[in-house]
């Protein structure tokens, strides 16, 4: 019968001692003799070099048997309101969930754990934003990953932040992060530049019955983040619908002859009568105009029936106007001639000479006596 158990134990170990599968106590580094006079002795062995301490029932453990293990064992216990930042000789490590039960070996690092109650402050110091959401080991920890929401706001945006479905405050142009743990967190980003949007392809009857496609382009800003969160679900949507409404309004009232000769009418119209209406939700609506106004088929060929006989109408009015006018000057002459028969041979010397400019050989009989007061008479040309 074997009445000694000798056991050895490194420099890096720590043993749990079990007799009869009871607790004893824990031994350091040596060689130890356990009497087995008792019962039968168990031993746990642990690598302290692993800092942490991990046993199935290291709950029970800690509570039962403080002063055994107080000498050798460190214990964080947090409560279900309280985060845990765990450093490692200085250095952050890893985030300590509510309710966690962190023990560790004494002697072998410096261990550190930060206590955050998050029960009411549950966004993070700016400080360690960095580590927590950049840091290249901690921040892709899986426990960090779980633990905090990461949101970071670009110049020219803000951000809606969102708690349990709430809204809590408008986030500005910066990095910023909250802890998940006990609720809901989720950041809405609003862009605050100035943006465009496109209500196409709108199937509209006008005051006069004529089927038209019109394409209309705005352009907006949101003035008040706020309003618009708390007040729209889709403030995109919303704005296209307002657009899309008022055009088929106005159109409607409007004759199609009325809509093409001044698309500018139009625009200020439909801008007057949604400007207002989306101030209410925090947007300003910075210009309206209309991009097109598409005719069916047949409508385009009926119009442009229309202007080509429009056009033939003012240039036979054109052509009738000159021909007066030159029937009128011709009058004029006439009558100045009639009564001064000087001014009727140069005229008819004029017209003498416009005709011999176009004869290549004129015969003149009696002198020149002959060409001024006689029947001028030309032969043609002989070949």
């Amino acid at each position: 019968m074997i009445l000694w158990k000798t056991i050895d134990i490194a420099e890096h170990e720590r043993v749990l001692l079990y007799v009869r599968d009871q607790f004893k106590q824990v031994l350091g580094p040596g060689r130890h003799r356990v009497s087995t006079l008792k019962g039968k002795v168990r031993q746990e062995t642990y690598d302290i070099t692993e800092v942490v301490f991990r046993h199935p029932k290291e709950k029970f453990l800690l509570s039962h048997y403080p002063e055994k293990l107080a000498m050798h064992l460190e214990q964080f216990d947090l409560k279900d309101t309280e985060v845990g930042l765990l450093y490692r000789n200085g250095h952050l490590m890893n985030v300590l969930a509510p309710g966690s039960l962190f023990t560790v070996w004494k002697g072998v690092e410096d261990i550190r754990v930060d206590v955050i109650d998050i029960n009411n402050h549950y966004q993070i110091e700016e400080s360690l934003i960095g580590l927590l959401g950049r840091g290249i080991k901690i921040g892709q920890s899986r426990e960090v990953v779980n633990a905090i929401a990461y949101a970071e706001v670009v110049d020219e945006h803000v951000g809606l932040l969102l708690v349990n479905g709430k809204l809590e405050k408008i986030l500005q142009p910066g990095s910023y992060g909250f802890w998940k743990y006990n609720r809901s967190i989720a950041v809405k980003m609003l862009d605050l530049r100035l943006q465009a949007m496109e209500v196409s392809g709108q199937e509209i009857l006008t005051k006069d019955r004529v089927s038209l496609r019109i394409n209309l382009t705005g352009s907006y800003k949101i003035k008040d983040p706020q309003i618009v969160a708390s007040k729209v679900n889709d403030y995109a949507g919303f704005i296209y619908r307002e657009l899309q409404l008022s055009l088929r309004e106005i159109v409607g009232t409007q004759s199609l002859d009325g809509l093409l000769e001044d698309k500018d009418a139009l625009n200020s119209v439909i801008t007057q009568s949604t400007r207002e209406k989306l101030a209410e939700y925090g947007i300003q609506l910075m210009s309206v105009g209309v991009k097109d106004i598409i005719l069916p088929g047949e409508m385009k060929q009926i119009l442009n029936r229309v202007v080509e006989a429009q056009k033939e109408a003012e240039a036979n009015l054109i052509k009738r106007r000159e021909e007066t006018q030159a029937m009128r000057s011709l009058h004029n002459a006439a009558k100045m001639m009639e009564n001064n028969p000087v001014l009727l041979r140069l005229k008819e010397l004029e017209a003498l000479e416009r005709v011999t400019g176009k004869i290549d050989k004129i015969s003149v009989y009696g002198g020149l006596d002959s060409v001024l007061n006689d029947l001028v008479k030309l032969a043609p040309v002989k070949t």
